[in-house]
Protein backbone atom coordinates (compact mmCIF):
# COMPACT_ATOMS: atom_id res chain seq x y z
CA UNK A 1 0.00 0.00 0.00
CA UNK A 2 2.60 2.30 0.59
CA UNK A 3 3.80 1.81 -2.54
CA UNK A 4 1.10 2.51 -4.44
CA UNK A 5 0.74 5.68 -2.30
CA UNK A 6 3.97 6.70 -3.10
CA UNK A 7 3.72 5.94 -7.03
CA UNK A 8 0.49 8.22 -7.08
CA UNK A 9 2.49 11.20 -5.44
CA UNK A 10 5.14 10.59 -8.11
CA UNK A 11 3.07 10.58 -10.87
CA UNK A 12 1.18 13.94 -9.94
CA UNK A 13 4.73 15.59 -9.35
CA UNK A 14 5.61 14.40 -12.44
CA UNK A 15 2.24 15.75 -14.44
CA UNK A 16 2.96 19.03 -12.19
CA UNK A 17 6.25 19.42 -14.44
CA UNK A 18 4.49 19.27 -17.87
CA UNK A 19 4.01 22.17 -19.74
CA UNK A 20 0.23 23.22 -20.11
CA UNK A 21 -1.03 23.46 -22.92
CA UNK A 22 -1.47 27.02 -23.85
CA UNK A 23 -4.77 27.71 -24.88
CA UNK A 24 -6.17 29.30 -27.90
CA UNK A 25 -7.64 32.57 -28.46
CA UNK A 26 -11.27 32.67 -29.78
CA UNK A 27 -10.96 34.29 -33.05
CA UNK A 28 -14.60 34.68 -32.94
CA UNK A 29 -14.26 37.56 -30.39
CA UNK A 30 -13.24 39.98 -33.71
CA UNK A 31 -16.28 39.56 -35.10
CA UNK A 32 -18.01 40.87 -31.28
CA UNK A 33 -15.73 43.67 -31.88
CA UNK A 34 -16.22 44.50 -35.28
CA UNK A 35 -20.05 44.64 -34.61
CA UNK A 36 -18.87 47.30 -31.53
CA UNK A 37 -16.72 48.50 -34.11
CA UNK A 38 -20.07 49.37 -36.74
CA UNK A 39 -22.30 50.80 -33.90
CA UNK A 40 -19.98 53.35 -33.03
CA UNK A 41 -18.56 54.42 -36.30
CA UNK A 42 -22.45 54.51 -37.20
CA UNK A 43 -22.79 57.02 -33.51
CA UNK A 44 -19.76 58.78 -34.30
CA UNK A 45 -20.09 59.07 -37.92
CA UNK A 46 -24.09 60.22 -37.66
CA UNK A 47 -25.05 61.22 -34.37
CA UNK A 48 -28.29 62.54 -35.64
CA UNK A 49 -29.93 60.17 -35.96
CA UNK A 50 -28.28 57.05 -34.49
CA UNK A 51 -26.77 58.47 -31.35
CA UNK A 52 -30.53 59.87 -30.59
CA UNK A 53 -31.64 55.99 -31.26
CA UNK A 54 -29.00 54.73 -28.71
CA UNK A 55 -29.70 56.94 -26.22
CA UNK A 56 -33.75 56.59 -26.78
CA UNK A 57 -33.19 52.82 -26.82
CA UNK A 58 -30.48 52.10 -23.62
CA UNK A 59 -33.52 51.89 -21.00
CA UNK A 60 -34.70 49.87 -23.36
CA UNK A 61 -31.28 47.48 -23.32
CA UNK A 62 -31.39 47.38 -19.55
CA UNK A 63 -35.13 45.70 -19.31
CA UNK A 64 -34.00 43.01 -22.04
CA UNK A 65 -30.94 42.28 -19.71
CA UNK A 66 -33.18 42.10 -16.88
CA UNK A 67 -36.07 40.50 -18.05
CA UNK A 68 -33.77 37.67 -19.81
CA UNK A 69 -31.46 36.83 -16.88
CA UNK A 70 -34.24 36.69 -14.25
CA UNK A 71 -36.77 34.38 -16.80
CA UNK A 72 -32.93 32.28 -17.80
CA UNK A 73 -32.40 31.67 -14.23
CA UNK A 74 -36.22 30.39 -13.15
CA UNK A 75 -36.03 28.49 -16.35
CA UNK A 76 -32.87 26.48 -14.72
CA UNK A 77 -35.25 25.98 -11.71
CA UNK A 78 -38.36 24.59 -13.52
CA UNK A 79 -36.76 22.49 -16.05
CA UNK A 80 -34.49 20.63 -13.28
CA UNK A 81 -38.19 19.69 -11.81
CA UNK A 82 -39.80 19.33 -14.99
CA UNK A 83 -36.47 16.68 -16.19
CA UNK A 84 -36.33 14.90 -13.07
CA UNK A 85 -40.06 14.42 -12.90
CA UNK A 86 -39.75 13.08 -16.82
CA UNK A 87 -37.81 10.28 -15.30
CA UNK A 88 -39.87 9.69 -11.75
CA UNK A 89 -40.72 6.04 -11.31
CA UNK A 90 -44.29 7.51 -9.97
CA UNK A 91 -46.32 7.11 -13.00
CA UNK A 92 -48.39 10.65 -11.76
CA UNK A 93 -45.32 12.72 -11.33
CA UNK A 94 -43.96 11.17 -14.54
CA UNK A 95 -46.89 12.12 -16.08
CA UNK A 96 -47.83 15.70 -15.19
CA UNK A 97 -44.27 16.67 -16.08
CA UNK A 98 -44.75 15.04 -19.31
CA UNK A 99 -48.37 16.33 -19.83
CA UNK A 100 -46.99 20.03 -19.23
CA UNK A 101 -43.27 19.40 -21.26
CA UNK A 102 -45.94 18.51 -24.40
CA UNK A 103 -48.80 21.05 -24.13
CA UNK A 104 -46.30 24.03 -23.66
CA UNK A 105 -44.13 22.59 -26.87
CA UNK A 106 -47.31 22.93 -28.94
CA UNK A 107 -48.13 26.22 -28.24
CA UNK A 108 -46.23 29.47 -29.65
CA UNK A 109 -44.47 31.80 -27.36
CA UNK A 110 -46.17 34.62 -28.52
CA UNK A 111 -49.60 33.24 -27.47
CA UNK A 112 -48.88 31.76 -24.54
CA UNK A 113 -47.50 35.82 -23.66
CA UNK A 114 -50.70 36.74 -25.07
CA UNK A 115 -52.98 34.18 -23.21
CA UNK A 116 -51.03 35.44 -19.64
CA UNK A 117 -51.49 39.27 -20.18
CA UNK A 118 -55.18 39.32 -21.40
CA UNK A 119 -56.79 36.04 -21.04
CA UNK A 120 -55.13 34.57 -17.49
CA UNK A 121 -56.76 37.86 -15.35
CA UNK A 122 -59.97 36.93 -16.61
CA UNK A 123 -59.56 33.60 -15.40
CA UNK A 124 -59.05 34.86 -12.38
CA UNK A 125 -61.57 37.24 -12.29
CA UNK A 126 -64.04 33.86 -12.61
CA UNK A 127 -62.55 31.86 -10.15
CA UNK A 128 -62.68 34.95 -7.59
CA UNK A 129 -66.53 35.87 -8.77
CA UNK A 130 -67.26 32.16 -8.11
CA UNK A 131 -65.66 32.16 -4.36
CA UNK A 132 -67.23 34.83 -3.57
CA UNK A 133 -70.62 33.30 -4.19
CA UNK A 134 -69.41 29.86 -2.63
CA UNK A 135 -69.39 31.26 1.04
CA UNK A 136 -68.25 34.37 2.89
CA UNK A 137 -65.69 33.22 4.52
CA UNK A 138 -63.89 33.43 0.96
CA UNK A 139 -65.05 36.82 0.22
CA UNK A 140 -61.70 38.30 0.80
CA UNK A 141 -59.79 35.99 -1.15
CA UNK A 142 -62.58 36.07 -4.20
CA UNK A 143 -62.29 40.06 -4.59
CA UNK A 144 -58.40 39.61 -4.17
CA UNK A 145 -58.15 37.69 -7.24
CA UNK A 146 -61.13 39.83 -9.04
CA UNK A 147 -59.10 42.95 -8.23
CA UNK A 148 -55.22 41.40 -9.92
CA UNK A 149 -54.04 43.59 -12.43
CA UNK A 150 -51.47 41.37 -14.41
CA UNK A 151 -48.37 43.50 -14.08
CA UNK A 152 -46.68 43.12 -18.08
CA UNK A 153 -42.74 42.55 -16.55
CA UNK A 154 -44.42 39.69 -14.39
CA UNK A 155 -46.52 38.22 -17.01
CA UNK A 156 -43.25 38.77 -19.57
CA UNK A 157 -40.99 36.73 -17.02
CA UNK A 158 -43.71 33.78 -16.59
CA UNK A 159 -44.30 33.26 -20.17
CA UNK A 160 -40.68 32.85 -20.88
CA UNK A 161 -40.56 30.99 -17.93
CA UNK A 162 -43.20 28.32 -18.76
CA UNK A 163 -42.39 28.20 -22.31
CA UNK A 164 -38.58 27.95 -22.23
CA UNK A 165 -39.11 25.43 -18.84
CA UNK A 166 -40.23 22.89 -21.28
CA UNK A 167 -37.60 22.68 -23.30
CA UNK A 168 -35.08 22.83 -20.70
CA UNK A 169 -37.00 19.77 -19.16
CA UNK A 170 -35.49 18.09 -21.86
CA UNK A 171 -32.40 18.81 -22.03
CA UNK A 172 -31.75 18.26 -18.41
CA UNK A 173 -33.51 14.54 -18.95
CA UNK A 174 -31.38 13.91 -21.67
CA UNK A 175 -27.96 14.73 -19.85
CA UNK A 176 -29.35 12.97 -16.83
CA UNK A 177 -30.08 9.61 -19.01
CA UNK A 178 -26.49 10.36 -20.74
CA UNK A 179 -24.75 9.39 -17.20
CA UNK A 180 -24.22 5.86 -17.16
CA UNK A 181 -26.22 3.88 -14.65
CA UNK A 182 -22.98 2.23 -13.19
CA UNK A 183 -22.69 6.11 -11.64
CA UNK A 184 -26.11 5.77 -10.21
CA UNK A 185 -25.76 1.96 -8.88
CA UNK A 186 -21.88 2.70 -7.14
CA UNK A 187 -23.00 5.86 -5.50
CA UNK A 188 -26.02 3.68 -3.99
CA UNK A 189 -23.87 0.84 -3.05
CA UNK A 190 -21.69 3.26 -0.99
CA UNK A 191 -24.95 3.73 1.20
CA UNK A 192 -26.08 7.15 -1.07
CA UNK A 193 -29.89 7.60 -0.76
CA UNK A 194 -31.28 8.17 -4.42
CA UNK A 195 -31.53 12.17 -3.75
CA UNK A 196 -27.99 12.14 -2.17
CA UNK A 197 -26.82 10.60 -5.20
CA UNK A 198 -28.52 12.57 -7.67
CA UNK A 199 -27.08 15.50 -6.27
CA UNK A 200 -23.21 14.91 -5.50
CA UNK A 201 -23.09 12.18 -8.28
CA UNK A 202 -25.38 12.13 -11.45
CA UNK A 203 -25.85 15.99 -11.61
CA UNK A 204 -22.65 17.43 -10.91
CA UNK A 205 -22.07 15.58 -14.55
CA UNK A 206 -24.81 15.95 -16.21
CA UNK A 207 -24.40 19.54 -16.01
CA UNK A 208 -21.31 19.44 -17.77
CA UNK A 209 -22.79 17.65 -20.50
CA UNK A 210 -26.09 19.78 -21.09
CA UNK A 211 -23.77 22.90 -21.01
CA UNK A 212 -23.99 23.49 -24.35
CA UNK A 213 -27.62 22.96 -24.87
CA UNK A 214 -28.04 25.21 -22.01
CA UNK A 215 -25.77 27.73 -23.46
CA UNK A 216 -27.58 27.86 -26.81
CA UNK A 217 -31.12 28.34 -25.00
CA UNK A 218 -30.26 31.11 -23.37
CA UNK A 219 -28.83 32.83 -26.51
CA UNK A 220 -32.32 31.84 -28.36
CA UNK A 221 -33.99 33.77 -24.93
CA UNK A 222 -31.93 36.73 -25.12
CA UNK A 223 -33.38 36.72 -29.03
CA UNK A 224 -36.93 35.75 -28.09
CA UNK A 225 -37.11 38.42 -25.00
CA UNK A 226 -38.20 40.67 -27.86
CA UNK A 227 -41.43 39.04 -28.27
CA UNK A 228 -42.46 40.39 -24.49
CA UNK A 229 -42.93 43.95 -26.30
CA UNK A 230 -46.65 42.66 -27.25
CA UNK A 231 -47.02 42.72 -23.41
CA UNK A 232 -46.47 46.11 -22.94
CA UNK A 233 -43.24 45.63 -21.77
CA UNK A 234 -40.85 48.38 -22.63
CA UNK A 235 -37.45 46.37 -23.76
CA UNK A 236 -35.67 47.18 -26.75
CA UNK A 237 -38.09 46.37 -29.50
CA UNK A 238 -40.55 48.51 -28.36
CA UNK A 239 -38.70 51.47 -27.64
CA UNK A 240 -37.52 50.73 -30.89
CA UNK A 241 -41.00 51.17 -32.20
CA UNK A 242 -41.51 53.57 -30.51
CA UNK A 243 -38.70 55.94 -32.10
CA UNK A 244 -40.27 55.05 -35.36
CA UNK A 245 -43.46 56.10 -34.79
CA UNK A 246 -42.27 59.38 -33.81
CA UNK A 247 -39.32 60.08 -36.40
CA UNK A 248 -40.45 58.26 -39.38
CA UNK A 249 -37.10 56.65 -39.58
CA UNK A 250 -37.93 53.03 -40.01
CA UNK A 251 -34.30 52.00 -41.66
CA UNK A 252 -31.90 53.55 -39.23
CA UNK A 253 -33.98 52.56 -36.31
CA UNK A 254 -34.38 48.57 -37.07
CA UNK A 255 -30.97 48.36 -38.71
CA UNK A 256 -29.76 50.01 -34.94
CA UNK A 257 -31.96 48.11 -33.15
CA UNK A 258 -30.93 45.13 -35.09
CA UNK A 259 -27.08 45.73 -34.29
CA UNK A 260 -27.42 46.13 -30.43
CA UNK A 261 -28.82 42.23 -30.19
CA UNK A 262 -26.28 41.23 -32.73
CA UNK A 263 -24.11 42.38 -29.96
CA UNK A 264 -25.36 41.02 -27.15
CA UNK A 265 -26.19 37.48 -28.73
CA UNK A 266 -22.30 37.74 -29.85
CA UNK A 267 -20.95 38.09 -26.80
CA UNK A 268 -23.08 35.64 -24.88
CA UNK A 269 -22.19 33.31 -27.49
CA UNK A 270 -18.37 34.04 -26.74
CA UNK A 271 -18.79 33.51 -22.67
CA UNK A 272 -20.86 30.49 -23.25
CA UNK A 273 -18.22 29.14 -26.04
CA UNK A 274 -15.41 30.57 -22.95
CA UNK A 275 -17.25 29.03 -19.73
CA UNK A 276 -17.72 25.14 -22.49
CA UNK A 277 -13.95 25.12 -22.51
CA UNK A 278 -12.83 25.40 -19.03
CA UNK A 279 -15.65 22.65 -17.66
CA UNK A 280 -14.75 19.94 -20.56
CA UNK A 281 -14.13 17.13 -19.72
CA UNK A 282 -10.49 15.80 -19.98
CA UNK A 283 -9.89 14.17 -23.01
Amino acid sequence: MPDVERLERTLEAKAATLPKERERFDTWWFLVLAVVGVVSLLVFVKPDPFLRIVLFLRDGIGVTVRITVISFAFILVVGLIGGLGRLAKNWLIHGIASLYVEIIRGIPLLVQLLFLYFAFPQVLDGVGAWLIKLSPSLHGAGQWLVDVKPDPFVMAVAGLTICYGAYMSEIYRAGIQSISKGQMEAARSLGMSYFQAMRYVILPQAVRVILPPVGNEFVALLKDSSLVSVVAVSDMTRRGREFMSSSFMSLETWTMVALLYLVMTLFASRVVAYIERKTAFAK
